[in-house]
């Protein structure tokens, strides 16, 4: 899902930089009011295992493979606009250190994977959640499902951009990014989950969307 350079034309570039560094300015702001001595480290500390979870590639289906993105985990521990910052940041580090994607498609990817897979996507979550019972249980699900769906939104919002641009019919990419897709999600979806359930079973208080009632421990911990 990392565009390199030169597969999408100048208007297609210019429009989702001009969206993602308008995302990240405001993610910035946000992030300067909201963020307190507590989700400070934690931002950084998700922002470095995306980081590694997205050097990490797992095999998928015809040879192809697949890499966690982490959107929505970063949405649903600090917020929308921390996620996209949080995306920002670790494709720009990509970008520069590792030749991951192209310098010029940078603010195509950041819209992908940052406010498609981050801003959107939470807002879909906090629908799904309010949809279900609350639990527990079913804030998992809206987690998974989201992760899911985040994965393939954003890989259809890339198709598309490739379409527009001429790179590829949509008819052709549309399918084939999706398809693919699809199965990766299902490995972004165990993780997300997995992660947000650690962290909601050890220190509830970090997951910033949740919102059941924590029960202070006996011994001075947290639980739900």
């Amino acid at each position: 899902m990392h565009i390199p350079d030169g597969f999408l034309d100048a208007k297609t570039l210019i429009t989702t930089a001009v969206v993602s560094a308008g995302a990240v300015g405001y993610g910035i702001k946000r992030a300067n009011e909201k963020l307190g001595e507590r989700q400070v480290p934690l931002m950084g500390v998700t922002a470095a295992f995306i980081f590694a979870a997205q050097m990490l590639n797992f095999p998928v289906a015809g040879g192809t493979s697949g890499h966690f993105l982490g959107a929505v985990l970063a949405a649903v521990l600090l917020g929308p606009w921390a996620a996209c910052l949080i995306m920002a940041v670790v494709l720009v580090v990509q970008c520069l250190g590792f030749a991951d994607g192209g310098l010029t498609a940078l603010g195509a990817n950041v819209f992908n994977m940052g406010v498609v897979g981050g801003i959107l996507c939470y807002y879909i979550f906090v629908v799904l959640k309010k949809a279900l019972p609350r639990t527990r249980s079913s804030f998992l699900s809206a987690v998974a499902v989201t992760s899911w769906f985040s994965v393939i939104l954003a890989s259809a919002v890339c198709a598309i951009e490739l379409a527009v641009s001429g790179t590829s019919p949509l008819g052709v990419v549309l399918p084939a990014m999706v398809g693919v897709h699809a199965l990766i999600g299902i490995g972004e979806a165990i993780i997300t989950t997995v992660v947000v359930a650690v962290v909601l079973s050890t220190r509830p208080a970090l997951v910033g969307s949740y919102d059941l009632p924590i029960i202070p421990h006996p011994a001075g911990g947290e639980t739900q």
